[in-house]
C-alpha cells in the first residue's frame, strides 16, 4: 500500500497477444480501478471513469471488455449462501472473507490455525475469470483462437493470485495476465490516450450489469455491507439494507457490528489493514472475541489503495476519501442496490453456472 516495491509489467506480452489475430483478448476492470484513475486523467479525483476506461481498453485493442462488479455479485451471494450454512449447520466460525489475495496468503502464514476458516469462495476477479475462460472457449464464441484473458486490478497481490494453483480451473490457469492500475495508466499515456482523446463506452454484455453492493467492494467494509444487504431477508433482521446504517463504512483499523437473529448475536467485524488483522486474530484466537464473520482488507482503506494503484503519500488520505466516496455515490446512483436483485446475474446463472458452482466459483485446493 505504500507503493515502494516495484513490479514486473506485463504490459508488452499482453500487447502481443492483441496484435496476435489467432488470439481472441478479453479484459475485465475491478471496482476500485474507476475511482483510481480520474485524477491522473484530469476527471478529479475518485471521479467514476469506468466508461473512459472501456472506451480506452477497446481503443488498445482488447476484443471483449467486461465490468468484475458482475463477478463480485456473484461471490456476494456464494459468500452469503456459505457462511449461512456454517452458521446454521455448525460449521467453522468464523467465516473469514477471501477476496483479498494478500490478506489470504498472510492468514495461511501467520495463522494457520485459521486456514480453514477462510472462505472457500474465488475473488470476484477469479470467479469472472473462470466463466470468461469458459464462456469464450466455446467454439462459437472463440472461432477456432486461442483466449486471452486479462485484468485490471488496483492491485500486484492479484499477479499472485492468479498463479495460485487453486485458482485454476480442470487445472487450468483462467487469468493470463493481471495488470495494475498504474500499468494500465502508462500503457495509455505511451498510446496517448487522455480523457479528451478517450471515447466513451460501456461494458460488453453479459459481465456488464453489476449492483450496487458489488460496487462497493473495492472500499473497506463494502464486502460486509454487500453481504449484509443479501443476508437481511434471509434472516430477518432490518436497518442494514443498503445504507451506512450498516455500521461497515468508515475507515477505522476495527469497526464491530452485532445483529441480533433469532434471539441470537451475530457479531461481525471489519479489519483494515493486516497490522489490525493480526491484533483482532490474536484475540480471537486468545477467546478474548468471538465473532462469526470477519471481512480483512490488507491495505489500510481497502483495494482503493491497493499496492497498484496511483499512489502519493502525500495525499493519500485525500485520495483514500475520494475514491470512497466515488464507489459509494456510484451506488448511490445504481438502481440495483442488492446482489439478488441482479437479474443479469440470475438469468447467466440459470443458463450456464448452475451445476457447476464448485468449480467455476469457488477455489479448487483438489488442483
Amino acid at each position: 500500500p505504500t507503493g515502494a516495491l516495484r513490479i514486473k509489467s506485463s504490459v508488452e506480452l499482453v500487447k502481443e497477444a492483441i496484435a496476435d489475430p489467432n488470439t481472441l483478448t478479453v479484459v475485465q476492470v475491478a471496482p476500485s480501478v474507476r475511482v483510481g484513475v480520474g485524477e491522473l486523467l484530469g476527471f478529479g479525483a475518485g471521479k467514476n471513469s469506468m466508461e473512459k476506461l472501456v472506451g480506452a481498453l477497446r481503443t488498445l485493442g482488447f476484443d471483449w471488455v467486461h465490468d468484475t462488479v458482475y463477478s463480485a455479485d456473484l461471490t456476494v451471494v456464494e459468500e452469503g449462501n456459505e457462511f449461512l450454512d456454517r452458521l446454521h449447520n455448525g460449521g467453522r466460525l468464523p467465516l473469514l472473507t477471501s477476496c483479498c489475495p494478500a490478506w489470504v496468503k498472510y492468514c495461511e502464514e501467520n495463522f494457520p490455525e485459521f486456514r480453514d476458516n477462510i472462505s472457500t469462495c474465488r475473488s470476484p476477479q477469479q470467479m469472472l475469470g473462470s466463466v470468461l475462460r469458459k464462456f469464450y472457449e466455446a467454439p462459437e464464441r472463440s472461432g477456432g483462437r486461442r483466449v486471452v484473458s486479462v485484468s485490471i486490478m488496483p492491485c500486484t497481490a492479484k499477479k499472485a493470485e492468479i498463479l495460485r494453483p487453486e485458482s485454476y480451473t480442470d487445472g487450468k490457469r483462467d487469468i493470463d495476465f493481471s495488470l495494475t492500475t498504474d500499468e494500465l495508466l502508462g500503457w495509455m499515456a505511451a498510446e496517448g490516450l487522455t480523457a479528451e482523446t478517450c471515447p466513451e463506452s460501456p461494458a460488453d454484455d453479459p459481465f456488464c450489469l453489476g449492483s450496487g453492493g458489488g460496487t462497493i467492494f473495492g472500499v473497506t467494509g463494502g464486502v460486509t455491507e454487500a453481504v449484509l444487504r443479501y443476508l437481511s431477508p434471509k434472516l430477518g433482521f432490518s436497518g442494514y439494507a443498503w445504507t451506512a446504517d450498516a455500521g461497515a463504512r468508515g475507515f477505522q483499523g476495527i469497526k464491530r457490528i452485532t445483529l441480533e437473529v433469532n434471539g441470537a448475536p451475530v457479531r461481525i467485524a471489519v479489519v483494515s489493514g493486516l497490522k489490525n488483522a493480526k491484533e483482532l486474530l490474536q484475540r480471537v484466537r486468545d477467546g478474548e472475541e468471538q465473532f462469526e464473520l470477519i471481512e480483512v482488507m490488507a491495505c489500510p482503506g481497502g483495494c482503493i489503495m491497493g499496492g497498484g494503484q496511483p499512489a502519493d503519500v502525500y495525499r493519500s488520505l485525500l485520495r483514500r476519501q475520494a475514491r470512497s466516496r466515488g464507489l459509494y455515490d456510484t451506488d448511490g446512483t445504481t438502481a440495483i442496490k442488492a446482489s439478488q436483485e441482479n437479474e443479469s446475474m440470475h438469468r447467466f446463472w440459470e443458463t450456464f453456472i448452475a451445476g457447476q458452482e464448485h468449480t467455476l466459483l469457488h477455489r479448487n485446493f483438489g488442483g
